[in-house]
């Protein structure tokens, strides 16, 4: 009786395999050749052109002042009174416009904005690159009904392999512990096919572009 389990059979041809390697049947294949289509706008364009088709808002900011005059009235507009934000610079910028910030963590809970940085812009997807390591830290990006975030031109990559050489060149070998993507805000079509927005995160996500090139 053979008493040699699957499992056994299945490492012996490993093993096999890894002792008598055979060439190359398909030597010819090109696998580092790109397997999408070139970009032809510019990276910014690109951008914001993916990232308004997954329902993202995408603002355009020539320059910093311009920055403060667009998140002013996006508040105002909206009449939200409830802003959280850690980051430092970010909350000078709120200051400047005469916009109330609250940052202690008893206002963490009733929050209605919450604003933030990225780690990277991917025009390709029009998707947002984030992680821990960032002030906000891993909850700022999925609690706040209404996300807002503030990247400059030079942060945005042709595709996610871009922005993850750019991690690896940031951080070396301490990578954050969460490195995520964010591409619009979010939706569940998982009730009866019923598209909800906001189920597990912001309903609304905002990027507001910097150009800093």
């Amino acid at each position: 009786m053979d008493e040699t389990t699957s499992r056994e059979k299945v490492l012996k041809k490993v093993r096999n395999a890894l002792i008598s390697k055979n060439e190359n049947p398909y030597s010819s294949i090109d696998i580092d050749s790109s397997v999408y289509v070139k970009i032809e706008d510019t990276l910014d364009i690109t951008f914001a052109q993916e990232f308004t088709k997954v329902s993202g808002k995408f603002v355009y900011c020539e320059n910093e002042s311009e920055l403060k005059e667009n998140i002013a009235t996006l508040i105002s507009e909206n009449e939200w009174s409830n802003i959280f934000c850690i980051e430092p610079e970010i909350k000078k910028v709120l200051v400047d416009k005469g916009i109330t910030c609250k940052s202690d963590e008893d206002d963490f809970l009733s929050m209605e904005v919450g604003i933030t940085y990225c780690e990277f812009l991917i025009a390709r997807i029009g998707s947002i690159m984030i992680s821990s390591k960032q002030i906000s830290g891993r909850r700022m990006n999925v609690f706040p009904e209404h996300h807002i975030v503030i990247a400059n031109s030079s942060q945005i990559v042709p595709d996610i392999k871009d922005a993850l050489l750019g991690m690896k060149e940031r951080y070396g070998k301490g990578l954050p512990s969460l490195v995520s993507v964010i591409t619009g805000p979010s939706r569940t079509a998982d009730i009866e096919k019923t598209l909800v927005m906001g189920a597990h995160g912001p309903k609304e996500l905002y990027l507001f572009l910097i150009d800093n090139e």
